[in-house]
């Protein structure tokens, strides 16, 4: 890894164009904000501290909007239970400061939405985690109140103007802004948006399941107000095996992290990309993907879809594209031996 600088971006994947600096007001959610240990708050929203940015893959542009980045209050054995203390020694010189704060042993994480566009629509990767939502098991992220659509709204992006909406599984750190409040009322944030959920992810978090998820509590309500709202506006498209989006994107299942997990690969011109989701939650598992955070429902298979993205990715040259990482948001890896390990970092700025 001391070959690898966190400072450069990849050559071959160009700019399209910078906006101002934004403020970093956000929260990172999901099963995350469950722990006990969990104290990322938001930030002002003035203080500016993230970047909207865009680069093109192929026909694709590829808009990387920040809500959130910074330590999660999880140490690393807390976040990764199987990770060694001595690994991530190692490789303090490239973890930190972006990825790790090796003083306090906090991992750092983030929460950023993928706006594509492809083929005349705009298309948004995960929501986040929303405004005003109630959040018992999850206080940290409950009644939140960021300028996300603003921030969107900087990228180009009304609300009007969103085509799909792909959340890659219903965690509430991914599906939060699929609703805003109107009054007492959880309506549609993207109002001629199809959301594309995939069927099993879709009956897995159902309460009126056979099944209980494992992180249930810290996705309480998360049904009612961010999943269920836009399946009964009849904007709710429920896949399932695969889906095909363009001739550029499609979604696969990826189960694991949750048994709908999903994710997105693009296949452009001369370009590969895959949006990973949550397959990994640091970078560190791009080169040790034998380690699982601690949030999979299954962890068998978990480290068996992780590997087989990274295979792709690194068989394809593609640019990966997590939902979690910090700092420049993005890798490439190659293959190294039985593993991997990381060949250069995406364009975007460190957030």
């Amino acid at each position: 890894m001391d070959s690898v600088n966190p400072s450069r971006s990849l050559s071959r994947r160009g700019f399209v164009g910078a906006t101002a600096g934004i403020g970093a007001a956000g929260l990172l959610g999901s099963p995350l904000a469950q722990s006990a240990n969990a104290s990322a708050a938001a930030l002002p929203k003035s203080e500016s501290r993230t970047r909207v940015e865009t680069i093109q893959l192929g026909k694709v542009t590829v808009t990387r909007v920040v809500e959130f980045s910074g330590p999660v209050g999880l140490t690393s054995r807390q976040f990764f239970p199987d990770s060694p203390k001595e690994l991530w020694e190692e490789n303090k010189d490239w973890l930190s400061p972006d990825f790790w704060k090796p003083s306090t042993d906090m991992v750092n994480s983030a929460l950023q939405t993928w706006v594509l566009r492809s083929e005349g629509r705009t298309i948004l990767i995960d929501t986040g985690a929303g405004n005003d939502k109630f959040r018992p098991y999850a206080k940290q992220w409950q009644y939140m109140d960021t300028d996300f659509l603003r921030r969107l709204s900087r990228a180009g992006v009304r609300p009007q103007d969103v085509d799909v909406v792909v959340n890659t599984h219903l965690h509430n750190d991914h599906v939060g802004w699929n609703t805003r409040r109107e009054d007492r009322d959880w309506v549609p944030t993207f109002p001629n948006a199809t959301y594309l959920i995939p069927k099993i992810e879709f009956d897995f978090w159902n309460p009126e399941g056979p099944v209980r998820p494992k992180y249930w509590q810290g996705n309480q309500n998360v049904w009612e107000d961010s999943v269920l709202p836009v399946h009964e506006a009849g904007l709710a498209k429920l896949w399932e095996g695969s889906y095909t989006l363009d001739s550029s994107l499609k979604l696969n299942l990826a189960a694991g992290h949750t048994p709908g997990s999903s994710v997105i690969r693009l296949e452009s011109g001369r370009d590969r990309a895959v949006f990973i989701g949550d397959l990994l939650h640091t970078p560190l598992q791009l080169e040790h993907p034998e380690f699982n955070s601690c949030f999979e429902e299954d962890e068998k298979q978990a480290l068996a879809t992780r590997r087989r993205e990274l295979e792709w990715a690194a068989d394809h040259k593609a640019l990966i594209l997590p939902a979690h990482l910090p700092g420049h948001g993005a890798a490439e890896v190659e293959r190294s031996g039985s593993n991997f390990k990381i060949k250069d970092w995406a364009g975007f700025s460190r957030s």
